[in-house]
């Protein structure tokens, strides 16, 4: 079995960077047939030799596999084709743009346009033709794997249809309930007929005891996890003698950190507010003219320590949309949204004027989702933990909003932002903020909830009773 998974990494490594060698040979190609000798003539005296071309392509080849890389383009056999095509279109996009300048720089005025543009949709065309080939030969060489299901008491549709999604991927063979007994579990995990184990949302005794029997056995384990594994997953290891310890404490940046973030704030929210502003403009044109309403729309939210402040968005629901004084999410297909609402909540536009709570310190660009305290009420009734996202400022993006939806459950969202909350480094919020530009045009990541969502929180019952 370790055989052949380190076999699937390696193979997995090779097609993706063959596939980026090739995006690379293709940008030589355009640097030394197109761009070198414009340089060399508007440029005299610019004379490359041998390694001066290496260190202008090596440089291109570093930028892709980075930006590749960071969007999730290399991860050929674990996302869907359509979405690492996607990845890689972002990758290939942000590393000729920044060609494109540094050509210019180079070049000290703007060069030609047009064979960054041929280079960029050659390179996309060509991608795309990779990714299919690389994806039909890892799932013809590596079938899907053929799982156990093990399960609680509650129900499990929702999650049976998720892993149904990835049919190339994962297999759900069979379920079976914990409260058929632990050596039952053990005994048909261990028939081998699976390659893999779900334990989800089990006791949590239960839970330990099925993961210990089955990493001893090489079975490999899936596993939700509980607002404690979040925490200890986030801990340091400690070695004041000669016993393990984990530490946890309590969230808090450090000086260097809390500058360097606030200015990363300030200079982001100032760059997009000049470089967006036209599109403001026309968002607000719209909205006035569709209803002769108002164009913002402002609501009171909760950031750090649960200090409220108002939140401005262009509005994208009917004025009367809570004329009952009744807080709730949106949901699929709601009626209270406006045409133009729809089209800008789908590509984001409505978020714009929050650059302006992040200017005045409210905001900061990447952190949990700023929520209404009505709806925060409602939470903690049934998740006390909720309280622990709020020791954080309030961001424009999130770890829940990258790798979540709109209608993720509340639980799984907690979960999540506390992920980044407990994981947090400088780098990790440049991360989020590049792939915050990939899920502006997912439109998954704005559907609304369903309507039984909007009250449903008894997933995170057990967390609280769980041993």
């Amino acid at each position: 079995m370790k055989k052949i998974e380190s076999l699937k990494r390696i193979i997995i490594l090779q097609l993706s960077l063959i596939g980026i060698f090739i995006d690379t040979a293709i940008y030589a190609c355009f640097w030394l047939q197109k761009y070198y000798p414009i340089l060399a003539r508007r440029a005299r005296g610019l004379n490359y030799y041998f390694k001066g071309h290496v260190l202008v392509i090596l440089i291109y080849f570093v930028l892709i596999l980075f930006f590749t890389s960071t969007f999730g383009g290399l991860k050929v056999g674990y996302l869907k084709p359509g979405d690492i095509i996607f990845s890689q279109i972002f990758g290939i996009v942000s590393v000729n743009v920044i060609s494109y300048f540094q050509l210019s720089l180079m070049g000290n005025w703007l060069v030609p346009v047009r064979p960054m543009l041929l280079c960029s949709l050659i390179e996309i065309a060509f991608s795309a033709l990779w990714t299919f080939m690389c994806n039909a030969f890892y799932h013809k060489a590596f079938p899907p794997r053929n799982l156990l299901f093990v399960h609680g008491e509650r129900p499990i549709d929702d999650i049976l249809y998720k892993f149904s999604t990835r049919p190339d991927k994962y297999q759900i063979a069979d379920t079976i309930d914990i409260a058929e007994g632990i050596e039952a579990v053990k005994q048909e995990g261990m028939s081998g007929r699976y390659n893999g184990v779900v334990l989800w949302d089990i006791p949590t005794y239960d839970r330990n005891k099925l993961l210990k029997y089955f990493y001893s056995a090489n079975m490999r384990v899936y596993m939700m996890p509980k607002i404690p594994d979040v925490l200890v997953a986030g801990s340091d290891s400690i070695h004041l003698f000669d016993t393990p310890l984990m530490l946890t404490r309590e969230y808090a940046l450090t000086a260097g950190q809390r500058f360097a973030k606030r200015l990363m704030d300030v200079g982001c929210a100032l760059i997009l507010a000049v470089i967006t502003s036209p599109i403001m403009l026309i968002t607000a044109i719209c909205i006035k003219l569709y209803d002769r309403g108002p164009v913002l729309y402002s609501q009171i939210r909760c950031t750090r320590d649960r200090r409220e402040f108002r939140i401005l968005k262009f509005r994208s629901m009917r004025v009367d949309a809570e004329k009952d004084g009744v807080a709730r999410l949106a949901t699929k297909d709601d009626d209270r949204i406006t045409p133009i609402g729809r089209f800008i909540r789908a590509v984001r536009i409505d978020e714009l004027p929050q650059l302006f709570n992040i200017l005045k310190g409210d905001m900061t660009f990447i952190g949990p989702r700023p929520e209404r305290p009505e709806i925060i009420d409602q939470y903690m009734e049934k998740m006390p933990e909720f309280a622990y996202r709020m020791r954080v400022k309030a961001g424009l993006a999130g770890y829940a909003q990258v790798y979540g939806k709109y209608n993720t459950s509340p639980y799984d969202k907690l979960k999540l932002d506390l992920i980044y909350i407990e994981n947090y480094s400088f780098w990790m919020d440049i991360k989020l903020m590049i792939l915050t530009l990939k899920i502006l045009l997912r439109p998954e990541s704005t559907e609304g909830v369903d309507a039984t969502q909007t009250t449903a929180m008894k997933e995170s019952a057990d967390d609280n009773t769980d041993s």
